[in-house]
């Protein structure tokens, strides 16, 4: 009892000092309350002192909540401050500019930002409005920016928030020029928060600059200029944002391009941080696209699009059979843009990441073009290939698709529609769809059936205690065949990789959600021209391997 009582008293003494440095008196009350309620609140407090929230690859994401392990203004403050003068050392010129969606504190995070880097001479330019993520990573390229931070967390909770930070040219180099930092960037700018002192002793300065709408417009200008300008434009697109910020870019940009605007599902049409109409506002998760799917049978659509909420990831939603929808997988999508590039005409660099299908690697042997596979995250993507050859597209099975990297350096859902919109004109205007041109894929190269096992924990160490068992037990057959490749990356990341020669299973924590995930594949050969026969083969065989795999990891 003695040692809890001390443990408790300590944790007392660090939220005192917190509160003592806490700009926001909203965050100053809650965590006040958090301490009247001792004893009984002591889990609550001690999660929330557990440590600070990490500066990692993909910045800060977390709950928001008073205390070093959450998101709020105290946070954003010192991670702002860090940024800045990690920016300076590095003797890095121009303006910081800074995007925001409409999460709760999105807003307010954005301008503090803004604040902290006037304070400390370096102008501050801040996108006009809520936005996509896709256009703070446009502007960072355009305005000749040092750097940019975009507010969001994306497709995490409705409680949630997030940080990412982008560098220019001057500090990214010609392949990081607007792409999301990596390492030793990540360490450095880390290093700098924890060095910052007392918060009220951050400089504050003017709210920055409001960029006016002429960047909106010059980024939708530039997105249209991704598809071909006199291609057949007759299809029908149900839309839905799942209540973020895409809505009135992407119909801007299908309008522009001469597409008939897509109907917007009107309950999710407009941005709301509570996002009231789903579970979990990540349209691969199940239920959230079940109004979209109305809509898109209500309106007799070709074709149904969801963006996540900041629109940097695109989901893809076809008709199968005469009555029913089905969801496009990552890696459908993925090698559908890429094939449809290719034929094109597009020459270059076609990457994606090691936890997405090989087709892509298939495609690119048979078609000579040059091909590379990063670790998993649009900052590896950008940089594929290490300047070898010019990027011309990449993606990751997680709904992330990079169709023009000299537009933006990053994964875009806006571009990504765009271009999935002229695939399937060019398609119905033929006669065909986007399952017809799938069909076509698998008889040329075999059906790469891919899945996932995706397991939610509440605590980490059982994650950590499943990669232990892989490692320590890593079988030795996959159904029913030799394992003949095993791969550990690390300590670079934390992934092992097993290989047959059908097969492919790739285990790894998630980097943004407490998630264990193994990402599966089989390829079986059409034989015959009987592509539905191995889809069913392949279907069969990869539910078989995921009970094989879920019983090693013993979670």
């Amino acid at each position: 009892m003695a040692a809890d009582t001390t443990d408790i008293d300590d944790i007392r003494e660090q939220a005192r000092r917190w509160l003592a440095d806490d700009p926001d008196p909203a965050s100053r009350d809650e965590l006040t309350a958090v301490l009247d309620r001792l004893p009984t609140s002591a889990p609550e407090l001690a999660d929330r002192f557990a440590g600070p929230l990490t500066f990692g690859t993909a910045g800060l994401r977390g709950p928001l909540r008073a205390g070093p392990n959450g998101m709020n203004l105290a946070v954003v403050t010192q991670a702002a401050a860090g940024l800045v003068g990690w920016l300076a050392a590095q003797g890095g010129t121009g303006p910081l500019v800074i995007g925001y969606d409409a999460r709760h504190g999105s807003r307010q995070f954005a301008e503090r930002t803004a604040q902290v880097a006037t304070g400390a001479g370096r102008p501050a330019l801040l996108l006009p409005r809520p936005l996509p993520t896709p256009v703070l990573a446009y502007a960072v390229r355009q305005l000749g920016a040092v750097a940019g931070v975009m507010v969001t967390a994306s497709h995490n909770p409705p409680q949630d928030n997030g940080y990412k930070v982008y560098l220019g040219a001057e500090l990214g180099g010609e392949l990081g020029a607007g792409a999301q930092i990596v390492p030793p960037a990540d360490a450095g700018i880390e290093a700098a928060i924890r060095a910052v002192g007392p918060l009220t002793e951050v400089p504050l300065g003017r709210p920055g600059d409001v960029l006016g709408d002429d960047l909106v417009a010059s980024y939708v200008e530039r997105a249209t200029a991704v598809i071909a300008p006199d291609g057949p434009r007759d299809l029908t697109v149900a839309y839905t944002p799942l209540h973020g910020v895409g809505a009135a870019v992407l119909t801007a940009a299908f309008a522009r391009a001469g597409f008939p605007v897509p109907g917007v599902v009107p309950e999710q049409a407009e941005p709301d941080p509570a996002f009231p109409t789903v579970s979990f506002p990540n349209p691969e998760e199940p239920g959230a696209v079940d109004l979209l799917i109305a809509l898109a049978d209500s309106t007799g659509a070709d074709l149904a699009i969801a963006n996540d909420p900041d629109a940097d990831r695109c989901a893809v939603v076809v008709r199968d059979g005469a009555t029913g929808w089905r969801m496009l997988r990552g890696d459908e999508v993925g090698a559908l843009l890429a094939d449809h590039l290719m034929r094109r005409g597009v020459t270059g660099l076609y990457a994606t990441t090691i936890v997405s299908s090989s087709l892509l690697r298939a495609m690119c042997a048979a078609r000579g073009l040059a091909y590379d596979e990063t670790l998993t995250g649009f900052k590896w993507i950008v940089r594929a290939g290490g300047g070898s050859a010019p990027l011309v597209y990449g993606y990751e099975e997680a709904l992330g698709y990079c169709v023009a990297p000299d537009h933006v350096r990053d994964k875009d859902g806006i571009t990504a529609a765009l271009t999935v919109a002229e695939l399937a004109a060019g398609l119905k205007a033929q006669g065909r769809t986007l399952t017809d041109r799938l069909d076509e894929l698998a008889a040329e190269f075999g059906v790469h059936h891919t899945d996932q096992l995706s397991v939610r924990v509440d605590d980490l160490r059982e994650i950590a205690d499943a990669m232990a068992r892989i490692r320590a037990a890593t079988p030795t057959t996959l159904l029913g065949h030799p394992v003949d490749s095993t791969q550990d990356l690390l300590p670079e990341a934390d992934v092992v990789i097993l290989r047959t020669g059908a097969a492919r299973v790739v285990i790894r924590p998630s980097g943004t959600e407490p998630k264990l995930k193994a990402y599966l594949e089989v390829v079986e050969p059409v034989t015959d021209g009987d592509v539905a026969a191995a889809r069913t083969r392949a279907a069969s065989a990869v539910a078989a391997l995921r009970a094989e795999v879920s019983a090693a990891l013993g979670i």
